[in-house]
């Protein structure tokens, strides 16, 4: 792997996580526009003759959707429905997609669709000579446009000029993320830096958080169905297509309305960090959930995102001896098709 975050001064925390010496860097976030490092994210490319079909018949979205400009999230499952990876798909050009998706899963769903791959004209690589770089901020789309000539896309799409590409996510600010040859990560970085502060990709992670985003790494693979993580309320599932390895367990969750977990937004009230997989607790002390991820917010307070028992249970929750306090997420838990969605960009 490409070490390329050393080429814009981020200092290093540990293999997912960098920084900078800038203060209050999630604070920076709403009240400035920031530039941040992705390290966190890679790049599985698919490209051939086969390329669509074959993921058509692997990916829970609708590939034929992505050639005007949408870039959904899909899922990629086990025959039992569980994930074994979330990505969002860029349509680069024709029979060549990009997947993005957290860095510690590439190898892992590389070697999945190996598996299915050899019985077809498509062919899977690591794309490590391509950096991921972020921006938020209400100054962001601007810059995207003023800086790097590429007109701001809709959330969910795709634009790009040359060798830069952009995607709009959601969240509390303006999200825009760049995906940049990494000999040229240094000139795009720099051409942002009177206008943005640099911070490390953590603030990223708690917009995620944030925006109900539940990013999968390899610590949660095969263990939730997508309506676990609310991926079906977030246009990850097209219920419209053929299809793929763990459709019929997936639809027959959505249909018959059993799915028995769901992703709940929360705030602590305190600043420990629990790991993934760390215990929700209800007032009898009884497991009612686990943690999926958590960040500090600007308040120096830990936001998380849980996979919660949709029973009713006893208050108060907590996770190690921090109460938790739940937070309304940005979006209805209810089906959203990716077609709607393709239509409005």
């Amino acid at each position: 792997m490409t070490d390329w975050s050393a080429l814009v001064g981020a200092t290093p925390l540990n293999e997912r996580r960098v920084t900078f010496d800038t203060p209050n860097q999630a604070r920076q976030a709403l009240d400035a526009s920031v530039r941040i490092p992705l390290i966190h994210l890679g790049i599985l490319e698919v490209a051939g003759t086969d390329a669509e079909r074959f993921l058509q018949g692997q990916a829970s979205a609708q590939l034929t959707l992505t050639s005007s400009g949408f870039a959904p999230l899909t899922c990629f499952c086990t025959p039992k429905g569980r994930m074994l990876a979330n990505a969002q798909v860029v349509h680069v050009e024709e029979q060549r997609f990009w997947l993005i998706l957290e860095r510690s899963l590439l190898a892992s769903l590389k070697t999945h669709l190996d598996k299915f791959a050899a019985f077809y004209k498509a062919e899977m690589q690591v794309r490590d000579d391509l950096a991921l770089l972020g921006m938020i901020g209400n100054d962001a789309p601007a810059l995207l446009e003023t800086k790097l000539d590429i007109e701001p896309p809709a959330i969910w799409h795709h634009a790009c000029h040359g060798d830069v590409h952009a995607l709009r996510h959601p969240g509390p600010r303006p999200r825009l993320l760049l995906i940049v040859p990494a000999r040229e990560v240094s000139a795009v970085w720099e051409s942002l830096a009177h206008q943005t502060l640099p911070v490390g990709n953590a603030v990223w992670c708690l917009h995620d958080i944030q925006a109900g985003l539940a990013w999968m790494s390899d610590v949660h693979r095969d263990a939730y169905l997508p309506q676990m993580i609310n991926w079906e309320a977030l246009g990850g599932i097209s219920f419209k297509k053929g299809c793929y390895t763990g459709q019929e367990v997936v639809a027959r969750a959505h249909f018959r309305g059993q799915v028995k977990k769901r992703l709940i937004r929360a705030q602590l009230d305190g600043a420990e960090l629990p790991a993934p997989g760390s215990p929700v607790e209800d007032a009898e002390g009884k497991i009612q959930g686990e943690v999926f991820s958590a960040e500090l917010d600007a308040y120096e307070q830990a936001e998380i995102l849980a996979v919660m028992t949709t029973k009713e249970v006893a208050s108060p929750l907590s996770v190690a001896g921090q109460r938790l306090k739940p937070l309304k997420l940005p979006y209805a838990v209810e089906r959203l098709d990716p077609e709607s969605l393709a239509e409005k960009g």
